[in-house]
């Protein structure tokens, strides 16, 4: 029997809450499992991700820059010999004086992240809870231990990427499904919550289902203008479409103007000037893009190419091998594509998470 752990959808009872998810990498099917493995390398167990996915090789590293040659040392004059006493010494400026020239190497001075919204606008836990999701602040519940791997995961790789010289791409996270209904939204929820509680990063959740948008409804936001409205208008800064939470490092950008040429934006060059400006000065700030279903909408690819790492929610005992094929193939210009097993009944291990901080599921 095929091994799961469970991540409970949204409006799905208290007992579908204690779930179970984490990201692994790609394993050739055939091994025998042991119950320690990661949930993702169980899972690829039963999809045969290494025939579907071509890894591309490591990111070229760009070569160090050459340090120049440095300037050449003052040699001092051999002293001429003691001038009389009645003739005074001629006048010599200190060296510190001097103006030197500045270094080719010199760190730039330093430059603040783009600054977001000063409007933080409240989040209601209350909400959050009812719907299934991590609640900040609150007890230490099997969600949020599932959680906990899966971004901290994602995090190394994002370290990794940045190392090959990736830039801000490894920034970026795309959330993305075969098909509907597969827990994509309440998984990127999640997994921003989650990273929002680090004490040296921050999140953007950036909601890019332009079609069925969901994101501010979740968390009980206003509308207002978002990552379409940035791509079609060159005059609105990106910046001036996020916004600020009461959760600290939560920061959340919505889907914008809805459009029939959704893909035909993001395919533009408009798309690089947008995401960039969004990380601008800010190395320590993710971003997470939910997006379309892949096999629903062609959104999908278009943000593939400009992400370092696509985090595939596929349905325990729902979607097909056939599915996530076809999805992985539609994603193959992110580099990295992981999976994410989702709703699963039972975990063979007898693993849960949270009991050790009190929670009593």
């Amino acid at each position: 029997m095929t091994e799961h752990s469970k991540i409970p959808l949204s409006g799905h009872d208290d007992a579908a809450h204690e779930a179970e998810s984490q990201p692994q990498k790609q394993a050739p099917t055939g091994r025998t499992r042991g119950p320690g493995e990661s949930l993702i390398e169980r899972a690829a167990g039963r999809f045969d991700f290494n025939a579907i996915i071509a890894r591309p090789g490591p990111l070229p590293v760009e070569p160090a820059r050459k340090a120049p040659a440095p300037a050449a040392l003052r040699v001092a004059a051999t002293p001429e010999p003691a001038a009389p006493a009645s003739v005074p010494p001629p006048f010599a400026a200190p060296l510190a004086a001097e103006q030197e020239p500045a270094s080719p190497l010199a760190e730039p001075p330093f430059a603040a992240p783009i600054a977001f919204s000063d409007d933080h606008h409240p989040i209601d836990r209350e909400h959050l809870r009812e719907q299934g999701l991590i609640v900040p602040e609150g007890t230490v519940t099997a969600l949020l231990e599932e959680f906990r791997i899966v971004k901290r995961q994602l995090l190394v790789q994002a370290a990794d990427l940045r190392r090959q010289g990736a830039g801000a791409a490894s920034q970026r996270i795309l959330i993305s499904s075969p098909h509907p209904g597969e827990g994509k939204t309440y998984c990127a929820l999640n997994l921003a919550l989650s990273i929002a509680a680090e004490k040296e990063s921050e999140v953007l959740l950036v909601d890019a289902d332009f079609a069925k948008p969901s994101i501010l409804s979740a968390l009980g936001l206003p509308g207002g203008p978002g990552l379409m409205d940035a791509l079609m208008d060159e005059t609105i800064d990106p910046a001036a479409c996020v916004l600020g939470t009461d959760i600290p490092g939560l920061w959340i950008m919505p889907a914008g103007d809805a459009t029939i040429n959704d893909s035909e934006y993001l395919a533009s060059s408009r798309t690089a000037e947008v995401l960039e400006r969004l990380t601008e000065n800010a190395p320590r700030r993710m971003v997470i893009f939910d997006s379309p279903p892949a096999l629903a909408a062609s959104p999908a690819a278009e943000l593939a190419k400009y992400v370092g790492q696509t985090v595939v929610i596929v349905r325990a005992d729902r979607t097909g091998q056939g599915a996530l094929e076809d999805a992985i193939s539609l994603l193959g210009a992110c580099p990295n594509v992981q999976l994410l097993l989702n709703d699963a009944q039972f975990s063979p291990s007898g693993r849960r998470f949270g009991s050790y901080y009190g929670y009593k599921g």
